[in-house]
C-alpha cells in the first residue's frame, strides 16, 4: 500500500514500516484491512509472540486480582455489603471515565513523526488497521500491570485508605468488563438487545466516523462531551 510516496509492504513486518508515511500515517491507518488474519509486527519470533493475546487470558489473570484489593478492604475494616458494593460500582464508573478518555486524548492521538506513528501504530493505530484481528484486540497483560502501577498510587492519594483497594478492585473489574465487552463486539454475533447496540456503536466508530464514539461499554461519556457521532438517515426518520 502507497502513502505519502512510502510503499507499505503487508508482507513485511509492519511496525517498523509505518513511521516512514509521516504525515500520510493517520489517513493510512484509518482505511481499514477487513480480514482475520493476524499481519507479522516483528521479524523477531519471541517479540512477535509477545504482542499476540487471546481474550480469555484478561479475566483469568485479573479476576483473581481484583478479589485480592476488594477482600483488602474487608480486612481493613469495610464490613458493610451496601459500603463495599457502592465502593466498587464507584471503581468501575471511574473505569468507565478512564476508557473513554484514553480511547479519545491517547489512542486517537494525531502524529507524524517517525516514532510517534511507530508508537501508536502498536497502542491502537493497528488495531484500527486490522480491526479483525483477534490476537490483538485486549490489552498485554504485561503492559497493563505496568500501567496500573500509577493508577493504584493515584487511588491511594485520592481515596480514603480503607476503601482504597475495593475502589481500584472495581475500577479494575472495570476494565476486566471493557476489554472482554470489546472483544464480544468485534467477534461475536449479537442479535439484539444492549450488546447489538453496542456493537453497531463500535462499528460505526470503525467504518464511518472514526474521531467520535469514544465509548465501548456503554454512551455515557460521549453524551456528557459531546462526542456522539451523528445519527444516520435512517435513523432520523424513526425518530
Amino acid at each position: 500500500m502507497v502513502a505519502g510516496g512510502f510503499t507499505v509492504d503487508l508482507n513485511k513486518p509492519l511496525v517498523f514500516q509505518v513511521g516512514h508515511l509521516g504525515e500520510a500515517y493517520d489517513e493510512w491507518v484509518h482505511q481499514p484491512i477487513i480480514t482475520k488474519e493476524s499481519p507479522r509486527f516483528f521479524r523477531n519470533g519471541f517479540i512477535e509472540l509477545l504482542t499476540k493475546n487471546t481474550w480469555w487470558m484478561i479475566p483469568m489473570i485479573w479476576l483473581p486480582v481484583v478479589c485480592w484489593f476488594v477482600t483488602s478492604s474487608v480486612n481493613m475494616g469495610l464490613e458493610s455489603p451496601a459500603l463495599l458494593a457502592a465502593t466498587v460500582v464507584a471503581g468501575i464508573g471511574f473505569w468507565t471515565f478512564l476508557e473513554y478518555s484514553i480511547h479519545r486524548f491517547i489512542f486517537h492521538i494525531k502524529t507524524t513523526t517517525y516514532w510517534g506513528n511507530t508508537f501508536h501504530y502498536l497502542i491502537h493505530g493497528c488495531h484500527h488497521k486490522h480491526p479483525m484481528d483477534a490476537y490483538r484486540l485486549v490489552f498485554p497483560p504485561a503492559a497493563c500491570a505496568i500501567l496500573l502501577v500509577p493508577i493504584w498510587n493515584l487511588i491511594k492519594l485520592a481515596v480514603p485508605p480503607i476503601y482504597a483497594p475495593a475502589f481500584f478492585g472495581g475500577g479494575l473489574l472495570g476494565y476486566v468488563m471493557y476489554d472482554c465487552t470489546h472483544y464480544y463486539i468485534h467477534h461475536g454475533k449479537p442479535l439484539k438487545g444492549v450488546s447489538n447496540k453496542l456493537k453497531r456503536y463500535h462499528m460505526n466508530h470503525h467504518y464511518k466516523v472514526q474521531d467520535k464514539g469514544f465509548g465501548i461499554t456503554s454512551t455515557f461519556w460521549d453524551i456528557v462531551f459531546g462526542t456522539l457521532p451523528p445519527k444516520s438517515k435512517s435513523e432520523e426518520k424513526i425518530r
